[in-house]
């Protein structure tokens, strides 16, 4: 447990081992994947994630990079829980993240301190009530990220037993989740071990004495005491790991196969769906696509008004209407509800450029001759004329 530099006096403690830096950063890792993939797709319309997802190959490769790291995640987590059990039954350790009353009282006492109401901070041991606090915060959301997850990644499993209702709640919940998950590591993480003070322990595996006076005084006490806990004999160990490795195997066997059912319990919604019927032609000219039928409307006259006389409220709205109403109404990628609505234009942007008919993409659309929606002749001149005019409300 301690060791001493060999041109100074400053006795170094082991904080933690090289498996356990291992197991941190590999969490790291994952955990920050998740919440880079994850956050990019929650905050879409933030202007640096659009950047992010063409940066990691587009959407698709970001959903498929946060379920890779998703899966990462839930490996480490069953790495966890064995060696949990192994600390606990073959090296007999106690069970130090537990919390108790010990922790509730310390808290009191270090914001006692912290406002000059207590003399000295109280005495912790190897894990303090912040680092537990952090630890099952961790174990927290894992469950509740792993149950969403689930949901999200598996929508039609998930409603054969459940309501539909649960899908778009599931949704919610794993994205508040996430965002709790991200400022607590990024407001309180690091504050308490990198800006308060700077812990290099999951670099180094060490604390100074100084370190753990600070922080983990009552284990120090115990340490420079000599009670380190109780020693295994090696035929003891022996014996408990005849125990151990058995169910340490089944239980990590079973535990993957539900991560292994977990990623695989159903690839698509669409994979769900009856196969379509293979080697269909794909374009039959003798089959019309079906379009809505257009209101039967009589001619308009063939006078053309004045262009000063030409606005959306002096009839342009009503041919408009007439004429697109019946496809694109108040739903839909472009609407012709109102002037607004056509000046917005559609999903691929304006529809119209004011004082330019020919470039303005409605012309080019509907002048082509191959639009569902036809204008006559004397309509569409109408109507460019409108746009050169500048195409004006009123």
């Amino acid at each position: 447990m301690e060791t001493t530099t060999t041109n100074t006096t400053t006795k170094f403690y082991l904080r933690f081992d090289v498996l356990q830096r291992i197991e941190h950063w590999v969490l790291v890792a994952s955990f920050t994947t998740l919440a880079v993939t994850g956050l990019v797709q929650k905050f879409a319309l933030f202007p640096l994630s659009p950047i992010i997802v063409r940066l990691l190959g587009g959407i698709e490769s970001v959903r498929i990079i946060h379920r890779v790291a998703a899966t990462v995640f839930l490996i480490e987590a069953i790495y966890h829980l064995i060696s949990i059990g192994y600390k606990l039954y073959v090296e007999k350790k106690s069970a130090s993240m537990l919390p108790g009353i010990k922790d509730l009282q310390d808290a009191f006492q270090t914001l006692a301190f912290n406002l000059g109401l207590a003399k000295e901070r109280p005495k912790m041991g190897r894990y303090n009530f912040i680092e537990k606090a952090e630890y099952w915060a961790l174990v927290w959301g894992l469950v509740i990220m792993a149950l969403t997850g689930f949901m999200l990644w598996n929508p039609i499993a998930t409603t054969r037993w459940l309501p539909g209702e649960v899908v778009p709640a599931a949704k919610a919940a794993h994205g508040a989740e996430a965002v709790l998950a991200v400022l607590a590591i990024m407001l309180w993480h690091f504050y308490h071990v990198h800006i308060r003070h700077w812990n290099a322990s999951m670099f180094t595996g060490h604390l100074t004495r100084e370190e753990m006076e600070e922080e983990h005084a009552l284990e120090l006490e115990k340490i420079e005491q000599g009670q380190v806990g109780p020693e295994v004999s090696p035929e003891e160990r022996k014996r408990r790991l005849r125990v151990f490795i058995p169910v340490a195997s089944v239980l990590s066997l079973v535990l993957l196969y539900g991560v292994f059912r977990f990623v695989t319990f159903e690839q698509t919604a669409i994979t769900t769906l009856p196969p379509a019927e293979r080697n269909v032609p794909v374009f039959v000219r003798a089959t019309s696509t079906p379009v809505p039928t257009p209101t039967v409307t009589p001619t308009p006259q063939a006078v053309q008004p004045a262009v000063g006389e030409l606005s959306w409220e002096g009839g342009i709205g009503d041919l408009f209407a007439r004429q697109c109403g019946a496809c694109h109404g108040q739903a839909g990628g472009f609407s012709v509800s109102d002037y607004s609505s056509v000046m917005k234009g559609g999903v691929n942007g304006p529809v119209i450029i004011p004082g330019n008919a020919e470039d303005s993409r409605l012309i080019r659309v509907v002048g082509g001759g191959n639009h569902p929606g036809k204008f006559t002749d004397v309509e569409l001149s109408v109507i460019r004329d409108w746009i050169n005019a500048g195409a004006l409300e009123r």
